[in-house]
């Protein structure tokens, strides 16, 4: 856009230095059909950064050339300072860099989520969960909620089913918490996020995709930070 801008600009000043003094004469016809050949594009610009700006630019008139300068300042103006505003004037909202998530999240999901197929990206991720939590467990024969189920269960570990447990003194109720939350969490997230990912059609919105591969993350975390008891 900033490039349009200026190279409009040289071009009306071309044509204005080729109107002679008495004006009684239009200036260099070849430059003023350059001029109406960029002048819808140079309106298109300006309408995005401020309808205003482009009120009133005819190129037909040189009112309406000094007028199409005048706006190309304000324009260039408004993108100097775009980023800026975008810093400074919006409102003081965390952001969430979906590169800081899990790298089991966004690992998988992020190849999907670049191309914009956002349900996909987090079937994905919880794929990847998944996997990693067999692996963690050494387990095969279970897989997505039930196996948060057995992973997190109070039970004691049996022959075959070892058990994550939060780290931290098991008799403690804060770990004994953590304990009951970590497993309806993970439950939670599979049946919640996970089944209709892999079974709905249509696509998410990016926000509400992004939301959820935050809960993921979480789910990854605790994973992540457990201990194997068999």
């Amino acid at each position: 856009m900033r490039q349009r801008l200026e190279e409009f600009d040289e071009l009306a000043a071309k044509y204005r230095a080729s109107i002679p003094r008495d004006g009684k004469r239009s200036g260099d016809a070849t430059l003023r059909g350059e001029l109406r050949t960029a002048e819808p594009t140079l309106k298109k610009i300006l309408t995005c950064l401020d309808p205003l700006l482009a009120t009133f630019i005819d190129v037909d008139r040189l009112e309406g050339v000094v007028r199409a300068q005048a706006s190309i300042k304000r324009g260039l103006g408004i993108l100097n300072d775009m980023d800026d505003w975008a810093t400074r004037l919006a409102p003081d909202a965390p952001s969430l860099p979906a590169d800081q998530f899990h790298p089991w999240v966004w690992d998988a999901a992020r190849t999907l989520w670049e191309s914009e197929h956002y349900r996909a990206a987090v079937h994905a991720a919880a794929t990847s969960i998944n996997a990693h939590l067999q692996t963690k467990l050494g387990r095969r024969d279970l897989s997505d909620a039930k196996l948060v189920q057995e992973a997190f269960s109070d039970k004691a570990p049996e022959t075959g089913k070892p058990r994550l447990r939060i780290p931290g003194d098991q008799t403690d109720p804060g770990v004994q918490t953590r304990q009951r939350g970590a497993l309806q969490l993970g439950q939670g997230a599979y049946f919640a996020l996970r089944n209709p990912a892999a079974h709905e059609t249509g696509d998410l919105a990016e926000q509400e995709a992004m939301e959820q591969l935050a809960t993921f993350s979480v789910v990854a975390r605790l994973i992540d930070q457990c201990q194997v008891v068999a």
